[in-house]
């Protein structure tokens, strides 16, 4: 190899800012990340802001600095593949030899009518500052982790405020009957009013219309469920899924352009028994730091090593004084352990902690 080597890593998330930081350390590279944000916030700690608490920001362009990466703050706009350049808002363009697409995911709430108009997501920091004040009733329509940790901590740190959760399913029913039972007493503790079996049929400026007829009046409704991705790939020729996700072989590159690494929430990953990993900082950190190691690997002139993937725990906040710790098998089928309680919430707030230094230490 002659030259450095130019590495560009779209996005500045879990997946993208692992990625950076690991291959960093390779020889002869030379390491860009692009950001349309110039701030990290833990995607993590989103419903800890939204009940209007402080948490840890960082200046991207510094942080990086450190590491001796170029950080360049602009809207992705295409990715000219023959070219190897990413072409970006205003006219500039960023030439690559290698390129990692970790652009991440947002919230979607095209599926249901009303939902854009009426309601929020909870998914990015934009979204967060897009939330007025909250006051009166509020119904957070998903019963996931995020709709879960949306509700406990509004209920929690807001006792002013009407907290009803709105899901299809059980918050928690895909855990084992202990999370899930801690789920659901402790959202009852907090007072949060929880309605299962309930499709959303249209949002409204006063609330929700279910598919059965019934109406929950909110004067905020907070959208957890469904989620969408930038159609940066899709539009660049690049072979994706329906969504816009980007399909990677088993060393996450690209299997239409193998000069391009796919990782986290905008990439298909498949786990070693071929099922799609799930959407966490728990798969786009490893995807991340695997994706630079195979880089690496392939400018010494070695081929990567095989990628090995496995869960070890699921953690879910309940507010600040209470959480679920859900250990799990590899294949993130759920285990006997489960730790409930204030050694919940201490153990997730560790996990939280080790999951912002990884991508910024």
């Amino acid at each position: 190899m002659t030259g450095e080597h130019r590495i560009v890593v779209l996005g500045a998330g879990y997946s993208g800012l692992s990625a950076a930081r690991q291959v960093a350390k390779a020889k002869g590279a030379r390491i860009t990340v692009v950001d349309a944000r110039a701030e990290f916030v833990d995607r993590v700690r989103l419903h800890q802001a939204l009940a209007g608490q402080q948490v840890p920001r960082a200046d991207l362009r510094k942080m990086l600095a450190g590491k001796g990466i170029e950080f360049v703050q602009a809207r992705i706009e295409r990715i000219d593949s023959a070219g190897r350049r990413v072409e970006l808002a205003g006219g500039q363009a960023l030439g690559y030899d290698t390129l990692v697409y970790a652009l991440g995911s947002a919230g979607d709430r095209s599926a249901v009518p009303g939902a854009t108009e009426f309601a929020h997501s909870v998914a990015v920091p934009e979204d967060i500052r897009a939330v007025s004040e909250l006051s009166g009733r509020i119904a957070v329509v998903g019963g996931g982790a995020t709709g879960i940790e949306v509700a406990s901590e509004l209920a929690e740190s807001r006792p002013d405020l009407l907290v009803s959760l709105v899901s299809a399913d059980e918050p928690g029913g895909w855990l084992s009957p202990k999370a899930h039972n801690h789920i659901r007493a402790t959202l009852d503790r907090l007072g949060v009013r929880v309605r299962t079996d309930a499709k959303v049929a249209a949002v409204t400026a006063d609330g929700l219309e279910l598919v059965d007829g019934d109406r929950i009046p909110a004067e905020t409704v907070l959208w957890t469920t469904g989620f969408g991705v930038p159609q940066v790939a899709a539009r660049s020729g690049l072979a994706v899924d329906a969504r816009g996700r980007i399909l990677v072989d088993d060393e996450l590159r690209s299997s239409s352009h193998p000069d391009i690494y796919a990782v986290g929430d905008a990439a298909v990953i498949a786990g070693s028994d071929g099922h799609e990993l799930r959407m966490a900082c728990a798969t786009a950190i490893p995807a991340g730091q695997y994706a630079a190691t195979a880089i690496a690997a392939r400018l010494r002139g070695k081929e990567p090593a095989a990628r090995k993937y496995r869960y070890v725990f699921q953690c879910i906040s309940l507010g600040r004084h209470d959480g679920v710790i859900q250990f799990v098998h590899a294949d993130d089928s759920p285990a006997r352990t489960v730790l409930t309680g204030r050694t919940a919430a201490w153990f997730k707030e560790q996990i939280v902690r080790m999951v912002g230094k990884v991508a910024l230490d």
